[in-house]
């Protein structure tokens, strides 16, 4: 498994978005709830990251994406006005 900017893992109750990814080290944002994006940021080094998200799940983008939408409202087309 490669690591990648954008590459989102859950923990057992919260996720690490990894927002900027070099050679040696990772910025990551850990937050409790996808659809807030209410969080902190965090800088180590990419061994730590690793070991970090040992016992984690990569979560796809399609369930990404699929939180997202189903926690906001859907828009009303012109036609629904």
């Amino acid at each position: 498994m490669r690591l990648q900017q954008g590459q989102i893992w859950q923990l057992t109750d919260e996720y690490l978005r990894i927002v900027h990814l070099e050679r040696l080290e990772v910025k990551y944002k850990r937050v409790s709830d996808l659809v807030s994006k209410v969080g902190t940021h965090h800088h180590v080094t990419k061994k730590e990251f690793c070991r970090l998200i040992k016992n984690a799940k990569l979560v796809s983008p399609t369930e990404t994406s699929d939180l997202s939408s189903s926690a906001s409202p859907a828009k009303p087309t012109p036609g629904e006005i």
